[in-house]
C-alpha cells in the first residue's frame, strides 16, 4: 500500500470515528470533510470508495443501530428515540429505519426486549446490513 493510500485511509477512518462517537450530533459533509482535511467532493468520493457507502448512509445506519438497541431495551417513546439518535424528523427516522431494518420502528419494538446474550453476539446479530434492501425476513418455523 502506498503512503498516499495509507494517509487517505487514515483521514477517512478519522471521519468515521467521529461519526461513530458523535452520531447523535448534527454532522454534515462539510464538517466531516474538515475532520478528514479534504474537500467535500473528495471526501464523499473517497469515503464511498473506502467503506462501500456514502458518509450520509453510514451515519444513518449508525443512528439506526443505536435506535434499534434503544427501542428494544428501554421504554422511551419512538419520538424520543428518534431525537436521541440524531434525527430531527420522526417521518424521516421512520422511513430510514424501515428502509434499513425492513420494518417500522414501532413494529420492531413489538418484538419485545432483547434476550440476555453477550453484547458482542447481540451487536453482531442486530447490526443492519450496509445495503438498503432486506435480503431475507424470518418466516414461520418449518412444520412436522
Amino acid at each position: 500500500m502506498s503512503r498516499s493510500s495509507e494517509d487517505s485511509n487514515r483521514r477517512m477512518l478519522r471521519a468515521r470515528d467521529v461519526m461513530d462517537r458523535d452520531y447523535a450530533q448534527p454532522l454534515d459533509v462539510p464538517t466531516l470533510a474538515r475532520v478528514a482535511h479534504v474537500s467535500e467532493a473528495h471526501f464523499i468520493r473517497t469515503f464511498r470508495d473506502t467503506f462501500g457507502e456514502t458518509p450520509h448512509r453510514y451515519l444513518q445506519r449508525r443512528r439506526v443501530e443505536r435506535a434499534m438497541w434503544l427501542l428494544r431495551s428501554t421504554d422511551r417513546s419512538v419520538t424520543d428515540v428518534c431525537m436521541a439518535v440524531g434525527f430531527s424528523s420522526l417521518g424521516t427516522f421512520s422511513r430510514v429505519f424501515a428502509d434499513i431494518v425492513g420494518e417500522p420502528p414501532s413494529v420492531y419494538r413489538r418484538r419485545g426486549p432483547l434476550a440476555p446474550v453477550p453484547s458482542c453476539f447481540g451487536m453482531r446479530w442486530l447490526r443492519p446490513g450496509s445495503n438498503s434492501a432486506v435480503t431475507e425476513k424470518p418466516g414461520p418455523a418449518p412444520g412436522p
